[in-house]
């Protein structure tokens, strides 16, 4: 099977019509199935989690971040989601996920989600100690501190998402890579630290496409070293295209598929109301 679980609705809107493209795109791929993972930024019932964790003061980020927190969020509840997938279900071969930023209160996170009958739910690092690091605009954030600082705060908060037993999937891991600071130390501890976290809260990886296509890095993440780690660990995976608009669902999905066989992974997981099967791959 081809299937590709990430993907997002939030550059148009919940119009029948619009996203009618990611289902064209999808056929015209060849892919099985698709899941849409809105971001936690769509609905309201997340946006205090947002005011309490990013850096909101009036520095550079934090006057950027204010703004972003005001553009194109927000704008959906958690009931409007789960009506819209339903009218898509009448027609379509689609799953309802979710993809929820890497909060410091996990309980809340938790009594979220506890009402809503998700497929999935992936968890992403998009923050570090509030820092939106994959925003291009505030890019220059990324030179005020050292890469073994941010890989040590990436393993520490994809260890916090693992351990809130919260998520099945760990969102496009490692994609600090993107503007292509590459580190010249050995990363295989911080590599190994999540790899071990993930495998004890039983989370897939997430064979990314978005890194590939959307960022100067042009690599599919998670990248060869920690791919290497999750096969040791035997963590399974997930395919995906981080499409944000409707004409990139599916796209590269089949050179994910071949990079994943690249580690001797055979297997995808096809998931439904939180339970995950394994299925070939292709």
């Amino acid at each position: 099977m081809k299937l590709d679980y990430h993907m997002h609705f939030e550059y148009g809107s919940y119009d029948e019509s619009w996203v009618e493209g990611f289902f064209t795109a999808a056929r015209e791929r060849g892919l099985d199935e698709i899941g849409i993972s809105e971001h936690s930024h769509t609905f309201p019932e997340f946006e205090p989690l947002y005011y309490e964790d990013l850096v909101l003061d009036d520095s550079f980020i934090g006057e950027f971040q204010k703004k972003w927190l005001k553009k194109n969020k927000f704008k959906y509840t958690l009931e409007d989601y789960f009506t819209f997938m339903g009218r898509l279900r009448e027609h379509h071969a689609v799953k309802t996920g979710i993809e929820v930023c890497n909060f410091q209160d996990q309980e809340k996170v938790r009594d979220i989600l506890k009402d809503y009958d998700f497929d999935y739910v992936i968890g992403s690092i998009h923050f570090l100690r509030g820092w939106a690091y994959d925003s291009s605009e505030i890019k220059a954030e990324w030179e005020k501190h050292s890469l073994e600082d941010i890989y040590d705060w990436y393993a520490e908060e994809a260890e916090k998402l693992c351990e809130a037993g919260l998520y099945d999937v760990l969102g496009h891991p490692f994609n600090i890579r993107l503007f292509k600071y590459l580190p010249d130390f050995d990363v295989t501890p911080y590599l190994e630290r999540v790899a071990k976290a993930m495998a004890k809260a039983h989370m897939a990886v997430d064979v990314n496409t978005g890194t590939y296509y959307r960022y100067p890095i042009r690599e599919i993440s998670p990248y060869p070293d920690f791919m290497c780690m999750a096969a040791k660990y035997d963590l399974p995976i997930i395919t995906s295209s981080d499409a944000h608009k409707p004409e990139d669902c599916g796209r590269h999905i089949d050179d994910a598929i071949a990079y994943a066989k690249e580690f001797g992974y055979k297997e995808s997981l096809q998931f439904e109301h939180r339970r995950a099967r394994a299925v070939l791959m292709g």
